[in-house]
């Protein structure tokens, strides 16, 4: 496993998880449990952000106390699945700045293709997460990162729900400088580029679509 990657095995993730996977779950349940699960996962990809101290007053003494530094952090979602994390991180960091990635995977050649591109000013100077919740064949991902490094982005994380060992050794072939942060690493792929045993397709179990 590479030592970019980061597997959030915390008990209270691992249950939504399950649940999330169940294919009897309804797409309220899902849309739920997604918002959960990115806050829990959202603790873990902004462990390490900086700090400095202001001076504050509390009811009893004056102190010196932590907040957070530098730049406004920039979430990145690759659409359209990408939105359930970032909802979810957004009540956590509500401060962020937000950007989208439209990409489609080509169903013949599994390749990404870009139809929206919308990001925030000055990536040079923030903490950049990505978010998606499946990274399967890394393809897209990759791709999203790309073209993030050539707006000036440099320190980037990516933020998903579940990762596959194509995707992730894809990833770490392209952007080794890229932290993974996930709830699970699964099997594989099969032969259309879905995660086993995986959870389906995000976005249409969260949108209710097919």
């Amino acid at each position: 496993m590479p030592d970019q990657l980061t597997i959030v095995d915390h008990p209270l993730v691992q249950h939504k998880l399950t649940h999330m996977r169940e294919k009897t779950t309804s797409t309220a349940g899902f849309r739920r449990l997604l918002r959960e699960i990115s806050q829990l996962l959202a603790y873990e990809v902004t462990r390490h952000l900086p700090l400095t101290t202001q001076l504050i007053e509390t009811p009893l003494a004056e102190m010196e106390a932590p907040v957070l530094a530098g730049k406004k952090l920039a979430l990145i979602s690759i659409l359209r699945a990408g939105n359930g994390l970032l909802d979810g991180v957004l009540e956590l960091v509500p401060s962020a700045r937000v950007g989208f990635i439209g990409l489609y995977r080509d169903e013949a050649t599994l390749k990404p293709v870009q139809y929206y591109f919308k990001v925030p000013d000055g990536l040079d100077g923030r903490l950049v997460i990505v978010v998606d919740p499946m990274l399967a064949t890394g393809n897209s991902s990759v791709k999203a990162i790309e073209l993030l490094k050539e707006r000036g982005a440099r320190d980037i994380r990516f933020l998903c729900l579940l990762a596959a060992p194509e995707g992730v050794a894809r990833m770490a072939e392209a952007h080794p400088d890229v932290p993974i942060v996930t709830a699970a690493l699964d099997e594989r792929l099969n032969d259309k580029g879905y995660i086993l045993p995986g959870l389906g397709d995000a976005g249409d179990r969260m949108f209710g679509t097919k």
